[in-house]
């Protein structure tokens, strides 16, 4: 029985999913040791992240659905949670904002010092977070440089809420600086100036050309700043006062509830930081998404 060569369709008919999995499967990598490779990551993510977080979530089991929500839901621990996830979403917000124009300065202008100003930019990264606190509290205490003429005009900063979201600010905004940084920087000028020269007018160029651009880096860099912001300690605990019911934030709660010995407490506070921060992630990557649809269909 003789064996007839494939033709020309059968040549070129596309392979089956499975056979096209198995190539895939089979592409050299970079790496050597695909295999290796994925247990190695898989091994340190779950040393690193998943077994800690997990290890919290079912400490805070232990409790029972009667305790933990006693836990939860005292008046104390409420308002802490709710300073730290509120103060959290304004400071990020305010930082998407001016976050966005510091980078529009620093990608689109020349100007004397502006290297300098763009290494400032990182000192939150660098500088230690007591140093942090201990100097917003000496700038903003009724004494201070800042804080004394507030004082006169009847606004109080530190050992107020106010302190505690601006110095989630100061940890937050180089998140958002040095995300829309690289995307401003591969954004070609002569689009904005296409659009200038068809009559729109610069608001125009701004909604309908910058922003469709900058938006998937703008969320991501507030997702960072808020993330950064909601579990921020160290800088906070200086200015906020500690105040209770007025300026305690949930990191210091959970810290008392440490204090007291209460762990499976402190836990649960820990749980509820690390659920709304998983969700509001996970709605900005979906908004983040949704752009990215929406500017690819236009």
């Amino acid at each position: 029985m003789t064996t007839l060569p494939p033709t020309v369709e059968q040549a070129s008919a596309p392979a089956s999913p499975l056979l096209r999995r198995r190539w895939r499967w089979k592409q050299p990598s970079v790496l050597p040791g695909f295999g290796l490779s994925l247990g190695l990551t898989l091994f340190w993510l779950s040393a690193i992240v998943l077994i800690p977080l997990g290890g919290m979530v079912l400490k805070s089991a232990t409790l029972g659905w009667d305790a933990f929500f006693h836990a939860i839901s005292s008046p104390r621990v409420l308002a802490a949670l709710r300073l730290s996830i509120g103060g959290s979403l304004i400071a990020a917000l305010i930082n998407a904002v001016f976050g966005a124009i510091i980078a529009w300065v620093l990608v689109r202008y020349r100007f004397p010092g502006r290297r300098i100003a763009d290494a400032l930019v990182d000192i939150p990264f660098a500088l230690p977070t007591a140093v942090a606190g201990i100097s917003l509290t000496t700038l903003f205490a009724e004494n201070g440089w800042l804080g004394a003429p507030l004082a006169k005009l009847g606004i109080q900063v530190a050992y107020t809420p106010l302190g505690v979201i601006v110095a989630m600010i100061f940890v937050g905004f180089p998140f958002v600086v040095r995300t829309v940084q690289p995307v401003l920087a591969d954004l070609d000028p002569e689009v904005e100036e296409a659009a200038l020269c068809l009559r729109a007018s610069r608001w125009q160029t701004v909604r309908r050309v910058l922003l469709p651009s900058l938006f998937p880096a703008l969320v991501t860099g507030a997702a960072l700043a808020f993330a950064r912001a909601v579990g921020e300690y160290g800088s906070v605990i200086f200015i906020a006062g500690n105040l209770p019911m007025v300026s305690e934030i949930a990191p210091l709660m959970i810290v008392i509830k440490l204090e007291e010995f209460s762990y499976a407490e402190a836990t649960a506070i820990g749980t509820v930081m690390l659920g709304f921060a998983f969700l509001m992630l996970l709605a900005l990557n979906g908004l983040q998404r949704w752009s990215r649809r929406h500017e690819e269909a236009s």
